[in-house]
C-alpha cells in the first residue's frame, strides 16, 4: 500500500460545491431545492456527524470522483422529480400550486389598484343634473300658510337647521345608521345588497346616503354598471370635498317621497301640511319609510300595503332607539301617524293661480327678481295677503253675486265676472284680492285688468283736484262741497274750448240748482262734467295719478270733460290704491304685494317704499266728508252693512258693462267691480237682466259685497271714526249760481262749518285728542265742537239734500230723513255711465252712533 493518502468514496448524499452544469434548467434547480424537504432523504447514513471516517481528515477529490458526484446528484434529482409526478396524478393535477395562487393574487391586486387609481383619476364630479336643481317657488300668506307652489318640480330646498332633528335621525335610521362614522362607500353592504337582490329578498342597492345623494343630484336613476361605477368614485371624491352635514342636507332635499314631492320640505307639506321643522318622530319615521318605496308606501293611495308600511315604520323607530336618538318611553307612546288624505292644494286652481301670476308680475315690474330667476325657482315669497281676509272676500262674492246667478236659464248670467282688491291705507299692503271664479276656468285676473271703464267712481278725484288746486267756478266762486251747480240733464258744459259736450243724467233727471255734496250723493253727471272743466282736465288727471292711478291707464289722457265721468280704464287694484290715499289723509304709500322674499334661506332685498303727501290733507279729508254722505244717504247705502263709518262712491260703465263700488273705512280701502264679458269672444257685454234685475249698478252687488267683506275682514278690530280736517268753508252754504234755475233740491245749509270760525276760516286742528292720534273725539251734542278740534264729533244736521254741519264721528248722523229717492242714475252723450239710488228694498238713511259702536 502506498503511503500517499487514498481518495475516499463519496458518501451517500454528498454534493459537490461546484456550480451546476449550464444546461441544467432553472426550474429543475428550483424544484430540486423546493422538494427536498418534502421527500424522505436518500442520503441518510450511519456514522459520525462530521461526515468523515473517524480519522478527521477531509477526503481529497479527484476529477473522477467529482464526475461521479455530479452524476449521483443528477440521478437523485431525477428520482425526486419522478416521485413528485407520481404524487400529482388524477384530481391533484387540477389544484394550483401555491405559486400559482400567489401569482394570481398578485396580478389581481395590481389590476384592482390600477383600476381604482385610473377610475379615480378619470371620473370627475359632474354638474348637477337638471331635475335636481329645479325647485318650485313657494307663495305664502302673511302668516306663513302656503298659497301655492309653481314650477314643474315640487321641491323647496331647506337648510339642515330647518329640518327637525327627529326627521334627520329617522332618515339616518332608515337608510344609513353609520353615516357619520363610516366612509362614503360600503363595499360589504354593496355585496350584501346585490346578494339579497339576486336571491329574491327584494331589490337592495347597498348604497350609503352619500351614494344615494350622488345618484339623485349628479346622475340619473337608471340601473346600469356604468352608473354604479361613476356613483362609487363620485361618492368617494364628494366625501373629501363636502362635510357630512352638507351631504345629508343635499340628500334630504333631493330624495323623492311620493305625491310629487321632492325633498323633505315638500313631503312634509304633501303628507302632513307642515314644515319640515315641525316633524315629530312618528311623522318623520313615516316619511323616512317612504323613501324605500314612495308610491307603494302611501297608505292613503294603497291601504292594502299598510301592514308592510307599519313594519317599516317600526323598523325606523327601533333604529332610532338603538342609536340613542329616541327615548324608549317616547317610542312606546307613538302610534302610526296616518297622513292626511289631501292637504291644501298647492296647484293653480281657485284664486291661487291668479295670485301667483300677479305676484310674479309685481316682482318683475319692480325689478325685485327677474323673470329668468323666477323660472329657475327656489324662491320663498311671503305675500301681504291675509288668509282670513282672502277667504272672506271669496265668500262675500259667492254670497252676494255668484250664488244668485242662473247660468242655465239666463244667458246674461254667463257674462258675469267680478274683481276686487283690498288695501291697508296706512301701509299700502294688499291684504286680499278677488280675481275670478277659478284660474283654470277664467285666466284673466279681474283685479288687475285695465279694460273696463271705472264710471262715476272716478268723480271723487275731480273734487279732490278742485280742493287741492283752489279751483273756482266759471263765475269765480270757490269750489267746496256746498258750491252750487246747475244739475240740469244735457246742459252744455261752459268754458270748454272743445266740441259741444252736454252729458245726460241717469234717466234724463233734471236736478236744477244742486250742491256738490248732493250731486255726489246722486252722481249727477252734468255737475261733475262742468267741475272738470272748471278745475282743468289736466289737473284732474294729475291728481288721479298722484293718488295712485297708473299714468299708463288707458283713456286717462285727452278725455276733456268726460274724464270726470270715468271713461278711464283703471284696474280694481289701481282704484283701491287711490282710495287708500284718500283714507290716509292724502298720504300715498305705493301698494305692495310682497312682505318678504328669500332664496335658499338668503333674504332678497326689497325696494324701499316711501310715503309721500300726494295731496293736501284738507283736499283728501274734504272729499272723504262728501263720500260719507254717499254711503249714509246716497247711492251706496247697501254698504252700511259693514257696521262701520264708511265713505265711498258707486260707478257704472258705459252701457252697463261694469258696475263699481269703491269705499273705505279708516282701516281698510276696498274696491269691487262686477263686469260683463262673453266667455267665448272675450268681448265686453252689458249686464242688463243679470241676476234677474233690470240692471246691475254699483249700489247693488258691488256695495253688498263690499259691506259683507268689510264687516268680516275687520271683525275684532275696534271701530274707528274718521278724523277729518276740512278745507276752509267746506260746509259753509253758498248762494245759487247767478244764472241757475230753481232746483228741486236747494236747501238752506248752516252758516258755518264745524272746524271753521264764523268767518269761514280754518282754525286748524290740534294734534292731541283726535282719533287719528289715539285720542277721543269730543264733539258737542248740539253739533258744535270745541275750539281747535277736528270735525270728528257732534251731530251732523241738514236737509235730505245734503247740507250738513261738521262731520259725522261718534255722534249721531241725522243728515237725512231716510226718504231719499229719485232718478239716481246718470248718462251722458259722450260716454254713458250710471249710478242708481237704492230701490225700495235697499238700505237708506244714516246710521246713528250706536250702530258704529
Amino acid at each position: 500500500m502506498s503511503d500517499e493518502p487514498q481518495p475516499k468514496k463519496p458518501r451517500p448524499g454528498w454534493a459537490s460545491h461546484e456550480p451546476q452544469a449550464a444546461d441544467t434548467p432553472d426550474d429543475a434547480r428550483d424544484d430540486t431545492r423546493t422538494d427536498e424537504a418534502a421527500l424522505p432523504r436518500s442520503d441518510e447514513f450511519d456514522g459520525e456527524p462530521g461526515g468523515n471516517d473517524g480519522t478527521g481528515s477531509a477526503p481529497a477529490q479527484s476529477g473522477g470522483s467529482a464526475k461521479a458526484g455530479v452524476s449521483a446528484k443528477k440521478a437523485a434529482r431525477e428520482e425526486r422529480r419522478a416521485a413528485l409526478k407520481a404524487r400529482r396524478t388524477g384530481w391533484r393535477r387540477l389544484v394550483p400550486t401555491w405559486r400559482m395562487v400567489a401569482g394570481a393574487f398578485l396580478v389581481t391586486a395590481v389590476l384592482l389598484v390600477g383600476g381604482f387609481l385610473l377610475g379615480y383619476a378619470l371620473v370627475q364630479i359632474p354638474a348637477a343634473n337638471a331635475l335636481a336643481t329645479q325647485q318650485a317657488n313657494v307663495y305664502l300668506y302673511a302668516d306663513g300658510t302656503v298659497i301655492a307652489r309653481d314650477g314643474e318640480v315640487n321641491r323647496e330646498n331647506v337648510t339642515l337647521s330647518q329640518i327637525s332633528e327627529d326627521a334627520q335621525h329617522a332618515v339616518l335610521a332608515a337608510e344609513d345608521r353609520d353615516f357619520y362614522t363610516e366612509s362614503a362607500v360600503d363595499p360589504q353592504a354593496m355585496v350584501r345588497g346585490a346578494w339579497n337582490t339576486v336571491t329574491g329578498k327584494g331589490k337592495q342597492s347597498g348604497s350609503t346616503i352619500t351614494q344615494q345623494y350622488v345618484k339623485n343630484y349628479y346622475l340619473r336613476q337608471e340601473q346600469t354598471v356604468t352608473r354604479k361605477v361613476k356613483e362609487f368614485f363620485i361618492a368617494i371624491k364628494l366625501d373629501r370635498n363636502q362635510s357630512k352635514d352638507e351631504i345629508l342636507e343635499g340628500y334630504l332635499n333631493t330624495s323623492f317621497f311620493g305625491r310629487g314631492a321632492y325633498g323633505i320640505q315638500a313631503a312634509a307639506h304633501a303628507y302632513y301640511d307642515m314644515d319640515a321643522s315641525e316633524l315629530d318622530a312618528g311623522r318623520a319615521a313615516y316619511l323616512a319609510a317612504l323613501v324605500n318605496a314612495p308610491s307603494q308606501y302611501d297608505v292613503i293611495a294603497h291601504p292594502e300595503n299598510r301592514g308592510f308600511v307599519e313594519k317599516r315604520w317600526n323598523y325606523v323607530l327601533d333604529g332610532m332607539v338603538d342609536e340613542g336618538w329616541l327615548d324608549p318611553a317616547e317610542r312606546a307612546r307613538l302610534t302610526f301617524p296616518v297622513p292626511k288624505r289631501t292637504t291644501h292644494s298647492t296647484g293653480m286652481s281657485g284664486q291661487r293661480g291668479y295670485i301667483v301670476n300677479i305676484v310674479k308680475q309685481h316682482l318683475t315690474d319692480n325689478k325685485i327678481v327677474d323673470e329668468a330667476a323666477l323660472d329657475a325657482g327656489g324662491y320663498r315669497i311671503t305675500t301681504t295677503l291675509q288668509k282670513s281676509k282672502q277667504d272672506a272676500f271669496v265668500e262675500s262674492v259667492n254670497d252676494n253675486l255668484m250664488d244668485r246667478l242662473d247660468k242655465k236659464n239666463r244667458k246674461v248670467d254667463t257674462y258675469v265676472r267680478a274683481g276686487g282688491a283690498s288695501v291697508e291705507p296706512k301701509t299700502g299692503k294688499v291684504v286680499a284680492m278677488y280675481n275670478g271664479i277659478d284660474y283654470v276656468k277664467q285666466y284673466t285676473p279681474n283685479a288687475t285688468r285695465r279694460d273696463f271703464q271705472v264710471g262715476s267712481s272716478f268723480k271723487p278725484f275731480v273734487l279732490t283736484a278742485a280742493v287741492e288746486n283752489g279751483s273756482r267756478t266759471q263765475d269765480g266762486r270757490r269750489i267746496t262741497p256746498q258750491t252750487r251747480y246747475d244739475g240740469t240733464s244735457e246742459r252744455p258744459v261752459q268754458g270748454w274750448a272743445g266740441p259741444r259736450y252736454a252729458p245726460e243724467n241717469e234717466d234724463h233727471e233734471d236736478y236744477g240748482d244742486i250742491t256738490v255734496s248732493e250731486a255726489t250723493d246722486k252722481s249727477v253727471n252734468a255737475v261733475y262734467a262742468q267741475m272738470a272743466v272748471d278745475v282743468g282736465p289736466d289737473k284732474v288727471r294729475e291728481t288721479a295719478v298722484a293718488l295712485g292711478l297708473s299714468p299708463d291707464t288707458p283713456d286717462l289722457d285727452g278725455g276733456g270733460p268726460s274724464i270726470a265721468l270715468g271713461v278711464a280704464n283703471a284696474s280694481v287694484l289701481d282704484m283701491a290704491q287711490a282710495y287708500a290715499t284718500l283714507a290716509n289723509h292724502g298720504k300715498h304709500t305705493p301698494y305692495t304685494l310682497v312682505e318678504k322674499i328669500t332664496q335658499n334661506g338668503r333674504d332678497i332685498a326689497l325696494p324701499e317704499r316711501r310715503t309721500r303727501q300726494a295731496v293736501s290733507r284738507e283736499a283728501a279729508d274734504t272729499t272723504t266728508s262728501v263720500l260719507k254722505g254717499v254711503v249714509e244717504k246716497g247711492t251706496a247705502t247697501a254698504a252700511q252693512t259693514s257696521g262701520r263709518p264708511a265713505a265711498g262712491k258707486t260707478g257704472t260703465a258705459e252701457e252697463d258693462t261694469a258696475a263699481w263700488f269703491a269705499g273705505y273705512t279708516p282701516d281698510l280701502a276696498t274696491v269691487v267691480a262686477v263686469m260683463g264679458q262673453d266667455p267665448v269672444t272675450a268681448g265686453h257685454k252689458s249686464l242688463y237682466g243679470a241676476m234677474g234685475l233690470p240692471r246691475v249698478n254699483g249700489g247693488g252687488a258691488p256695495a253688498e259685497i263690499w259691506g259683507q267683506y268689510t264687516s268680516d275682514a275687520l271683525k275684532g278690530v275696534p271701530v274707528s271714526s274718521f278724523s277729518l280736517r276740512l278745507q276752509p268753508g267746506a260746509n259753509e252754504s253758498q248762494p245759487p249760481a247767478p244764472d241757475s234755475s230753481d232746483g228741486p233740491s236747494s236747501s238752506d245749509g248752516p252758516s258755518s262749518s264745524a272746524g271753521d270760525d264764523a268767518d269761514g276760516t280754518d282754525d286748524g286742528d290740534t294734534d292731541g285728542g283726535t282719533p287719528e292720534d289715539g285720542g277721543s273725539s269730543t264733539g258737542e251734542e248740539d253739533g258744535t265742537e270745541s275750539e281747535g278740534q277736528d270735525s270728528t264729533g257732534g251731530t251732523a244736521t241738514g236737509s235730505p239734500t245734503g247740507g250738513q254741519t261738521g262731520d259725522t264721528g261718534d255722534g249721531a248722523g241725522t243728515g237725512t230723513d231716510g226718504t231719499d229717492t229719485g232718478g239716481g242714475g246718470n248718462t251722458d252723450d259722450g260716454g254713458s255711465n250710471r249710478d242708481e239710488l237704492p230701490g225700495p228694498g235697499g238700505l237708506s238713511g244714516a246710521l246713528d252712533g250706536r250702530r258704529w259702536n
